[in-house]
């Protein structure tokens, strides 16, 4: 997506999207579906069996949540594992066990810092994020971001793995509209020209 195209919390999120699914893709080695259809939701929540949170701050505020089946998180898990060279017989099977837990929150972090390069090279936005947080729950728990936000907005996209188990990214992000200023190209040639331009004319004047 190039800058001029990243105008609002769709576009912010069709980024964390492809994050999502390019680092689940490369760490799994099998291929991660999103749906393009885009859930407006009234509230973020933490599901079944298995959710992982993460806060970030900066350009925008706002929270991260994936969502998955115990299915997904086992799926997920054992082809990362496989990926690495890890035999079958010593991966886990359960979802609650901590290895699970803690290799979840290890590609929740990878994803988010993606998404944070991602936003850096496509639209000089910089956020900062905490530490993944990963919940084994039984129940609907609802989260809320200790910060004030104007306008919250939040979103839901359905993914799913290679054998068709799915799993929700859920984000809530204050209301915000991008608006490229007059004068910088998409591609950065523009300033680069002007950066050019004033260097020559410094060395011109010998400072």
């Amino acid at each position: 997506m190039a800058a001029n195209e990243i105008k609002n919390t769709e576009d912010v999120l069709a980024i964390l999207c492809d994050s999502v699914s390019n680092v689940l893709t490369t760490t799994t080695q099998s291929e991660i579906k999103f749906s393009p259809m885009i859930q407006k939701i009234g509230k973020t929540c933490l599901k079944p069996d298995i959710g992982c949170f993460v806060l970030f701050e900066g350009a925008f505020s706002g929270l991260i949540i994936i969502n998955l089946t115990a299915d997904a998180a086992i799926e997920l898990y054992q082809k990362h594992m496989l990926a690495m060279g890890m035999p079958q017989e010593e991966l886990s099977s359960i979802h609650t066990s901590d290895d699970v837990g803690n290799l979840l929150s290890e590609l929740m972090n990878q994803i988010v810092g993606d998404f944070q390069g991602e936003l850096e090279h496509q639209a000089m936005l910089s956020i900062n994020q905490t530490q993944p947080k990963m919940l084994v729950v039984n129940k609907e728990l609802v989260l809320s971001i200790n910060t004030n936000l104007e306008r919250p907005q939040s979103r839901r996209v359905v993914f799913s793995t290679e054998n068709r188990n799915t799993f929700y990214l859920e984000m809530s992000m204050e209301k915000t509209e991008f608006t490229k200023l007059k004068g910088f190209s998409d591609n950065g040639d523009e300033a680069k020209s002007k950066s050019e331009t004033y260097k020559k004319m410094m060395d011109d004047l010998d400072i």
